[in-house]
């Protein structure tokens, strides 16, 4: 198969590239930086490079494809002009357009946990709003999208609170049960998808671990030598401020408490809870704690 990986050699892209080149198949990774040109070739892969929000060239790019995995990248939630929302449904057009136009048939796209929701999950309606522009295509072209729980590796942003403050902190109580996933087990997923046929629209989640906040603390706490490692809730206002202090961009600093508030009120995980994975990934949090505890002793 002809297929065209969006994301670049990112955390999820990388292992999928390889993983389908593996296979055998024909893989264009699609990056805006011309500097990973030589490494996606190293692969055994087709460099594509251009931006996502130029839609001649995603389209040029999806030309002659069999599928496309499709997935929205990051961008600076610390700059106060960025507009999260827009560019979200900027990026879920060009993907609609292209594929559109190129007659793509299989689509495969990185949703996330709380997808299902057009309110109350924060600044996940980005990725329910790019659910919904895509299922506006025809109904030849079959869409997976695949809903991952919360990543391991947002949890490197609480090393400098571990290692200064002794305690982990967030507006989610520490009883709550969350559910996690490493990127791997989600590129497993993936190339499973890309190289299956399905009619339709579909979704399928994507989990490696459940547990509760008190539990993981104890895990990673045990990894950076503190058996003492706490999780402490703040209240909401306390998130936000806390964003704010450290300079994000106002509207992202709502969303993500507003995203994580949905966590401890469960409401992000109705849907998750009722289409559960038929099973887990084999990355398991104590796994990632190894490389937790290498960024903590690296500050």
């Amino acid at each position: 198969m002809k297929i065209v990986v969006t994301g670049s050699l990112g955390n999820i892209s990388k292992p999928l590239t390889i993983e389908l080149i593996q296979k055998g198949h024909s893989v264009t990774v699609i990056s805006s930086n011309d500097k990973k040109r030589a490494e996606i070739e190293s692969l055994g892969a087709i460099a594509a490079i251009g931006s996502l929000q130029d839609v001649e060239f995603v389209t040029a790019t999806f030309t002659g494809a069999d599928a496309v995995y499709s997935m929205v990248p990051p961008e600076n939630y610390f700059d106060p002009s960025f507009d999260l929302l827009s560019y979200y449904r900027s990026i879920g057009q060009n993907y609609k357009d292209a594929i559109k136009n190129t007659g793509v048939k299989r689509v495969v796209n990185l949703s996330t946990i709380g997808g299902h929701l057009e309110a109350g999950n924060g600044i996940l309606v980005g990725a329910h709003n790019v659910e919904r522009i895509l299922n506006t295509l025809a109904a030849d072209v079959s869409i997976t999208h695949i809903r991952p729980t919360e990543f391991y590796y947002n949890l490197l942003s609480q090393i400098y609170s571990a290692k200064n403050n002794g305690f982990i902190a967030s507006n989610i109580g520490g009883d709550v049960i969350n559910s996690w996933v490493s990127p791997i087990d989600i590129a497993n997923v993936i190339t499973e998808e890309l190289t299956t046929k399905l009619d339709g629209r579909n979704v399928r989640y994507v989990a490696s671990e459940e547990l509760t906040y008190n539990e993981l603390v104890k895990v990673l706490g045990k990894a950076i030598g503190n058996n003492d490692l706490k999780w402490v809730q703040l209240t909401n206002e306390q998130m936000e401020n806390g964003l704010l202090s450290i300079g994000m961009n106002p509207k992202i600093a709502a969303g993500l408490t507003e995203m994580y508030a949905a966590i401890d009120s469960g409401l992000l995980y109705e849907d998750y809870i009722n289409n559960k994975p038929s099973h887990f990934g084999t990355v398991k949090l104590k796994d990632f704690a190894v490389n937790f505890a290498k960024a903590y002793n690296e500050i």
